[in-house]
């Protein structure tokens, strides 16, 4: 069968399109034959060996996906570690989802890992319906007032679902994107306040926007100085949710800033998270019955055939993107 394979660890100029063997499904595994796959930046960052876990070279690229399930002919979306981007891959039937009728494929591969990780992140601030997390701090004061939002890289897959969720829990949404043009088009979704951090420093927006009250979280995936930066953007008891590091750089910390504001740093994790069903199964009830209402849709700019796949990861490095790019595996 036909994939993407990374053949070393050295960026998108290591893709290549191969032949490979067929996958064999382990014990509560099935295969799935794919239709397209969804691109991230994780992804972009397992071809230069920078995303934790990686196998060695070779392996088949992607981590989602959507297709038929051989066996029982069912369109299903899913998730995996590797291995999506291929005409056959297998999954776990507790990461296999039911595609909507009336999404195409395309859809559907933009679909898991940006939604899941864009609520999980509303779960772990504790802004979704029913019993937040444990370490959530109850407080009369934040149950009265409008809860505020702050989502870097706001026009990406994560950002546009987020804002979509955002506007469905009736929060009020801060978003950062190097292109008023962007900006724009996630408005649009709901985006309440845009900020061109290219024009404006977001932290000095922030502040001003709130009243010098600032955020009750940050979706920050960005990492290097720009945690710190998140870190003084907040309210009091506020969180900064770190889900990625894509300036290469570890994340600072502002110790002053969590100290004055007793604020905290968490990582959401979504390969850690998706093996838990006690946490993906409400999530999934949630998304799936906003659904059902048409409450949600997944953003795509780009789809493109495997065989351009360098193409589209290199969009992705370059932040050119809108929403979602998706890699057309069959027709």
């Amino acid at each position: 069968m036909k994939a993407l394979v990374i053949t070393s660890l050295n960026g998108p100029q290591a893709l290549a399109t191969q032949d490979v063997p067929e996958p064999k499904p382990k014990s509560g595994q099935s295969i799935i034959r794919v239709f397209a796959g969804g691109l991230n930046f994780a992804d972009f960052m397992t071809s230069k060996g920078g995303y934790p876990g990686t196998p060695p070279p070779p392996l088949v690229a992607g981590r989602e996906f959507a297709g038929i399930e051989e066996g029982t002919g069912r369109r299903v979306m899913g998730y995996t570690q590797w291995g999506a981007f291929a005409e056959k891959t297998t999954g776990y039937e507790n990461m296999l989802w039911p595609i909507p009728e009336h999404w195409t494929f395309e859809q559907a591969a933009a679909f898991p890992v940006n939604f899941f990780t864009a609520y999980l992140g509303y779960w772990q601030a504790g802004m979704t319906p029913g019993t937040p997390p444990p370490s959530v701090i109850h407080r009369e004061e934040a149950a009265r007032r409008t809860p505020r939002v702050l989502i870097h890289a706001v026009a990406g897959g994560v950002g546009t679902a987020a804002v979509q969720i955002g506007r469905l829990l009736g929060v009020e949404t801060y978003g950062t994107s190097s292109s008023d043009e962007k900006l724009a088009r996630v408005k649009e979704l709901g985006l309440q306040h845009a900020i061109n951090y290219k024009r404006h420093e977001y932290e000095e927006v922030v502040k001003n926007l709130t009243r010098g009250e600032g955020v009750d979280a940050v979706f920050e995936m960005l990492g290097g100085e720009h945690t710190a930066k998140s870190l003084r953007c907040l309210r009091d008891f506020g969180r900064v949710i770190q889900y990625g590091t894509a300036t290469g750089r570890a994340p600072q910390i502002d110790l002053r800033a969590m100290y004055a504001k007793s604020a905290s740093v968490q990582g959401l994790w979504l390969t850690y998270l998706s093996q838990k069903r006690e946490i993906m199964d409400p999530a999934w009830k949630q998304l799936s019955e906003w659904i059902s209402q048409g409450k949600l849709t997944p953003q795509i700019g780009h789809v493109l055939p495997l065989e351009r796949a360098v193409e589209a990861y290199k969009l992705l490095e370059e932040g050119k993107n809108y929403g979602k790019i998706v890699v057309k595996i069959a027709s």
